[in-house]
Protein backbone atom coordinates (compact mmCIF):
# COMPACT_ATOMS: atom_id res chain seq x y z
CA UNK A 1 0.00 0.00 0.00
CA UNK A 2 1.18 3.30 -0.68
CA UNK A 3 2.25 6.10 1.47
CA UNK A 4 -0.10 8.05 -0.14
CA UNK A 5 -3.38 6.13 0.26
CA UNK A 6 -2.08 5.54 3.45
CA UNK A 7 -2.05 9.21 4.20
CA UNK A 8 -5.26 9.44 2.71
CA UNK A 9 -7.25 6.37 4.52
CA UNK A 10 -5.85 8.06 7.66
CA UNK A 11 -7.19 11.15 6.78
CA UNK A 12 -11.09 10.17 6.07
CA UNK A 13 -11.16 7.94 9.39
CA UNK A 14 -9.87 10.97 11.13
CA UNK A 15 -12.86 13.02 9.41
CA UNK A 16 -14.99 10.26 10.32
CA UNK A 17 -14.18 9.99 13.88
CA UNK A 18 -14.54 14.59 14.10
CA UNK A 19 -17.51 14.20 12.51
CA UNK A 20 -19.07 11.49 15.00
CA UNK A 21 -17.73 13.57 17.92
CA UNK A 22 -19.42 16.88 16.54
CA UNK A 23 -22.65 15.06 16.29
CA UNK A 24 -22.29 13.74 19.87
CA UNK A 25 -21.55 16.79 21.50
CA UNK A 26 -24.18 18.66 19.71
CA UNK A 27 -27.37 15.87 20.86
CA UNK A 28 -28.02 17.40 23.88
CA UNK A 29 -28.09 21.03 22.65
CA UNK A 30 -30.03 19.86 20.06
CA UNK A 31 -32.46 18.17 21.98
CA UNK A 32 -32.82 21.24 24.35
CA UNK A 33 -33.66 23.44 21.35
CA UNK A 34 -36.16 21.36 20.36
CA UNK A 35 -37.48 21.14 23.83
CA UNK A 36 -37.35 24.65 24.16
CA UNK A 37 -38.74 25.08 20.93
CA UNK A 38 -41.41 22.89 20.98
CA UNK A 39 -42.32 22.80 24.78
CA UNK A 40 -45.19 20.35 25.29
CA UNK A 41 -45.24 19.57 21.80
CA UNK A 42 -41.88 17.82 22.32
CA UNK A 43 -43.36 15.52 25.57
CA UNK A 44 -46.25 14.57 22.90
CA UNK A 45 -43.72 13.68 20.33
CA UNK A 46 -41.51 11.33 22.40
CA UNK A 47 -44.54 9.72 24.12
CA UNK A 48 -45.62 9.17 20.57
CA UNK A 49 -42.66 7.15 20.02
CA UNK A 50 -42.76 5.10 23.22
CA UNK A 51 -40.13 7.06 24.71
CA UNK A 52 -37.98 6.92 21.98
CA UNK A 53 -36.02 11.02 21.96
CA UNK A 54 -33.99 10.32 19.41
CA UNK A 55 -36.70 9.21 16.89
CA UNK A 56 -39.08 12.09 18.49
CA UNK A 57 -36.28 15.00 17.76
CA UNK A 58 -36.01 13.55 13.97
CA UNK A 59 -39.85 14.09 13.70
CA UNK A 60 -39.46 17.59 14.95
CA UNK A 61 -36.10 18.57 13.40
CA UNK A 62 -38.19 17.14 9.77
CA UNK A 63 -41.21 19.57 10.35
CA UNK A 64 -38.32 22.73 11.21
CA UNK A 65 -36.69 21.73 8.41
CA UNK A 66 -40.63 21.16 6.11
CA UNK A 67 -42.26 24.52 7.37
CA UNK A 68 -39.78 26.06 9.62
CA UNK A 69 -39.12 29.26 7.10
CA UNK A 70 -43.06 29.57 6.00
CA UNK A 71 -43.62 32.93 5.67
CA UNK A 72 -47.16 34.14 7.47
CA UNK A 73 -49.52 36.35 5.25
CA UNK A 74 -50.81 38.98 7.11
CA UNK A 75 -54.80 39.68 7.49
CA UNK A 76 -56.93 42.23 5.90
CA UNK A 77 -58.53 44.58 8.47
CA UNK A 78 -61.94 43.33 6.96
CA UNK A 79 -60.63 40.03 6.33
CA UNK A 80 -59.70 39.73 10.76
CA UNK A 81 -63.34 41.30 11.12
CA UNK A 82 -64.81 38.43 9.63
CA UNK A 83 -63.09 35.95 11.50
CA UNK A 84 -63.95 37.51 14.66
CA UNK A 85 -67.58 37.43 13.98
CA UNK A 86 -67.78 34.29 12.72
CA UNK A 87 -65.74 32.98 16.12
CA UNK A 88 -68.05 34.92 18.01
CA UNK A 89 -71.36 33.26 16.10
CA UNK A 90 -69.96 29.86 16.65
CA UNK A 91 -69.24 30.90 20.51
CA UNK A 92 -72.89 32.05 21.14
CA UNK A 93 -74.37 29.30 18.63
CA UNK A 94 -72.97 26.53 21.50
CA UNK A 95 -75.62 27.07 23.79
CA UNK A 96 -78.22 25.21 21.46
CA UNK A 97 -76.15 23.52 19.31
CA UNK A 98 -72.89 22.52 20.71
CA UNK A 99 -72.11 19.86 18.01
CA UNK A 100 -72.48 22.37 15.33
CA UNK A 101 -70.39 24.80 16.68
CA UNK A 102 -67.66 22.91 17.61
CA UNK A 103 -67.68 21.77 13.70
CA UNK A 104 -67.98 25.59 13.07
CA UNK A 105 -64.78 26.38 15.04
CA UNK A 106 -62.66 23.46 13.17
CA UNK A 107 -63.36 24.69 9.89
CA UNK A 108 -62.89 28.25 10.79
CA UNK A 109 -59.35 26.93 12.09
CA UNK A 110 -58.60 25.03 9.20
CA UNK A 111 -59.48 28.24 6.98
CA UNK A 112 -57.97 30.58 9.01
CA UNK A 113 -54.84 28.80 8.74
CA UNK A 114 -54.97 28.45 5.11
CA UNK A 115 -55.91 31.92 4.53
CA UNK A 116 -51.76 32.90 6.50
CA UNK A 117 -49.93 30.73 4.52
CA UNK A 118 -50.30 27.28 6.61
CA UNK A 119 -51.11 24.31 4.43
CA UNK A 120 -54.64 24.31 3.02
CA UNK A 121 -57.58 22.63 5.67
CA UNK A 122 -57.61 19.59 3.19
CA UNK A 123 -54.09 18.57 4.51
CA UNK A 124 -55.26 18.19 8.18
CA UNK A 125 -52.18 16.36 9.04
CA UNK A 126 -49.56 18.77 7.55
CA UNK A 127 -51.69 21.59 8.02
CA UNK A 128 -51.09 20.64 12.02
CA UNK A 129 -47.51 19.75 11.86
CA UNK A 130 -46.57 23.41 10.28
CA UNK A 131 -48.75 25.01 13.28
CA UNK A 132 -46.81 23.37 15.86
CA UNK A 133 -43.62 24.50 14.10
CA UNK A 134 -45.01 27.91 14.86
CA UNK A 135 -47.71 27.85 17.28
CA UNK A 136 -46.89 24.77 19.28
CA UNK A 137 -48.12 25.79 22.80
CA UNK A 138 -51.73 26.25 20.98
CA UNK A 139 -51.84 23.17 18.34
CA UNK A 140 -53.04 20.96 20.82
CA UNK A 141 -56.30 23.08 20.75
CA UNK A 142 -56.80 22.37 17.19
CA UNK A 143 -56.25 18.91 17.50
CA UNK A 144 -58.90 18.56 20.45
CA UNK A 145 -61.67 20.33 18.78
CA UNK A 146 -61.23 18.06 15.66
CA UNK A 147 -61.07 15.04 17.31
CA UNK A 148 -64.19 15.97 18.70
CA UNK A 149 -66.13 17.55 15.86
CA UNK A 150 -65.28 14.18 14.16
CA UNK A 151 -66.25 11.92 16.72
CA UNK A 152 -70.10 12.88 15.99
CA UNK A 153 -70.39 12.14 12.38
CA UNK A 154 -74.07 10.60 12.80
CA UNK A 155 -75.42 13.06 14.39
CA UNK A 156 -75.02 10.97 18.25
CA UNK A 157 -77.12 11.91 20.57
CA UNK A 158 -75.28 14.64 23.09
CA UNK A 159 -74.65 13.46 26.72
CA UNK A 160 -73.63 15.27 29.25
CA UNK A 161 -70.14 14.38 29.20
CA UNK A 162 -70.16 14.58 25.25
CA UNK A 163 -71.05 18.19 25.84
CA UNK A 164 -68.19 18.64 28.85
CA UNK A 165 -65.69 17.53 25.59
CA UNK A 166 -67.12 19.90 23.24
CA UNK A 167 -67.18 22.88 25.63
CA UNK A 168 -63.49 22.15 26.61
CA UNK A 169 -62.22 21.82 23.25
CA UNK A 170 -64.03 24.76 22.43
CA UNK A 171 -62.48 26.84 25.03
CA UNK A 172 -58.81 25.34 24.04
CA UNK A 173 -58.93 26.03 20.23
CA UNK A 174 -60.11 29.39 21.07
CA UNK A 175 -56.21 30.20 21.82
CA UNK A 176 -55.10 28.99 18.90
CA UNK A 177 -57.74 30.95 16.89
CA UNK A 178 -56.38 34.22 18.97
CA UNK A 179 -52.59 33.50 17.71
CA UNK A 180 -53.87 33.06 14.60
CA UNK A 181 -56.00 36.18 14.12
CA UNK A 182 -53.68 38.55 15.96
CA UNK A 183 -51.20 41.03 14.16
CA UNK A 184 -47.88 39.55 13.72
CA UNK A 185 -44.61 40.66 14.03
CA UNK A 186 -43.73 40.69 11.05
CA UNK A 187 -47.44 42.65 9.81
CA UNK A 188 -45.53 45.93 10.47
CA UNK A 189 -48.22 47.25 12.36
CA UNK A 190 -51.06 47.08 9.69
CA UNK A 191 -53.38 50.15 9.76
CA UNK A 192 -57.06 49.99 9.23
CA UNK A 193 -58.61 52.11 6.39
CA UNK A 194 -58.91 55.07 8.94
CA UNK A 195 -55.13 55.22 9.11
CA UNK A 196 -55.36 54.22 12.66
CA UNK A 197 -53.86 51.10 13.90
CA UNK A 198 -56.13 48.06 13.48
CA UNK A 199 -57.87 47.31 16.82
CA UNK A 200 -57.38 44.71 18.65
CA UNK A 201 -59.08 41.52 18.09
CA UNK A 202 -62.73 40.91 19.45
CA UNK A 203 -61.63 37.36 21.04
CA UNK A 204 -59.17 39.18 23.13
CA UNK A 205 -61.05 41.70 24.13
CA UNK A 206 -64.10 39.65 25.13
CA UNK A 207 -61.62 36.96 27.16
CA UNK A 208 -63.64 35.76 29.12
CA UNK A 209 -67.08 35.47 27.46
CA UNK A 210 -66.19 32.42 25.70
CA UNK A 211 -66.41 30.12 28.95
CA UNK A 212 -69.74 32.10 30.11
CA UNK A 213 -71.40 31.61 26.88
CA UNK A 214 -70.28 27.91 26.86
CA UNK A 215 -71.12 27.50 30.54
CA UNK A 216 -74.74 28.59 30.13
CA UNK A 217 -75.94 25.31 28.21
CA UNK A 218 -74.89 23.35 31.22
CA UNK A 219 -76.87 25.68 33.28
CA UNK A 220 -80.03 24.89 30.91
CA UNK A 221 -79.34 21.77 31.43
CA UNK A 222 -79.25 21.77 35.10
Amino acid sequence: MSTGLIIALIVIVAVAVAAVLTLRARGPRHGASLKRRFGPEYERAVARHDGDTKAAERELSERVERHGSLRVRPLEPAERERYEARWTAAQERFVDAPREAVAEADRLIAELAGTRGFPAGGQYEEQVAALSVHHAHHVEGYRRVHRVAQAHPDGAHDGAAGTEDMREAMVEARALFEELVRPSRHDGGRRGAAGGRTAAPATRREGHRTPSLLHRRQAKES
